[in-house]
């Protein structure tokens, strides 16, 4: 947890000092430091919903093999 924590502190600072770096105002620098990683949150969720459908989809259409066990017969 440590290091999922510190890796978060780190990128709030990266994304802080790249913006500031290309705009000069702290006030959007530190709303895309907050507003980006609150989006990219949301869209994670959505992606490992569809991630997991499209692998639960693969996985009815893979051949069952002889002496193996069918996960969804």
């Amino acid at each position: 947890m440590a290091k999922t924590l510190t890796f978060g502190i780190m990128h709030l600072g990266i994304a802080f000092s790249v913006t500031y770096a290309l705009t000069g105002s702290l006030a959007v620098s530190g709303a895309v430091t907050f507003i980006e990683p609150a989006i990219n949150t949301v869209a994670h969720y959505f992606f490992d919903r569809y991630w997991d459908r499209r692998e639960q989809r693969e996985h009815r259409h893979e051949p069952v093999q002889a002496g193996t066990p069918a996960l969804n017969a």
